[in-house]
């Protein structure tokens, strides 16, 4: 049996909402827990809750589905909905996982379904073999181990890691670094930084305090920290 997976619908239409909505009821697999309107509607939503799925409409006003895709910080892993399919490359620069185009189809939103599982069975598959990764140090590669990995600091086109041993500089980026970290076991929580959710040892407001260093949390990221975190607990 799989997993309930939260999902939300962003469309200007309201005929796309009944459809979608209609679909996902057929779906025990899915729980739909906000329907937009807009870009902004979707995006105070998403500072405020962790979704898993979002079917996303491209041509919406004020803020299109692709210009929201681009402002977000972390978005969920996203369905395209349109009438049109000039966008369908594009969209795949932003993780975006399937492109329905519009009249939507109950077979074709079926597979889009199946894919969508699919990329989060491979992530877990991908996550449970994940012990270490490979940076480049002072010109050579060498391997961190991911249990002893306390957070990463961005430092311009490098990446400070902070491990149980000593701290390195590598030659990559911050968001280079985080597509190769399992996303079950590390968080980031600003701009800069990432961090190791087992290894915080408290959370303060602003704050999370690993070995009694104070890493500020992004506004943006509050929520879904807490959400993790609480997890972590049960």
């Amino acid at each position: 049996m799989r997993e309930t997976k939260k999902c939300i619908i962003v469309d200007d239409e309201p005929a796309a909402h009944y459809v979608l909505a209609n679909y996902i009821k057929q779906n025990p697999q899915l729980e739909l827990v906000f329907q937009g309107y807009n870009g902004i509607e979707a995006m105070n939503y998403l500072r405020e809750n962790t979704v898993d799925l979002m079917f996303l409409d491209i041509n919406m006003p004020e803020i299109s589905g692709m210009e929201l895709l681009k402002i977000l910080p972390t978005h969920p892993k996203t369905i395209l909905t349109t009438a049109y399919s000039e966008f369908a490359l594009e969209s795949y620069d932003y993780g975006v996982i399937d492109y329905l185009l519009k009249p939507i189809y109950f077979p074709r939103f079926l597979k889009a379904i199946d894919r969508f599982f699919a990329t989060e069975n491979a992530k877990k598959t991908e996550e449970a073999i994940i012990n270490s990764v490979s940076v480049k140090v002072d010109g050579y590669f060498i391997e961190i181990e991911l249990d002893q990995l306390l957070y990463a600091q961005s430092f311009g086109n490098y990446v400070k890691l902070h491990t149980t041993k000593r701290t390195y500089l590598a030659s990559i980026t911050t968001t280079e670094f985080e597509k190769c970290l399992p996303e079950k076991s590390f968080m980031r929580i600003h701009k800069s930084y990432i961090v190791a959710l087992d290894k915080i040892d408290a959370t303060e407001k602003d704050f999370v305090v690993i070995k009694n260093e104070r890493i500020p949390i992004g506004i943006t990221y509050k929520r879904e920290l807490t959400d993790r975190l609480k997890k972590l607990e049960l």
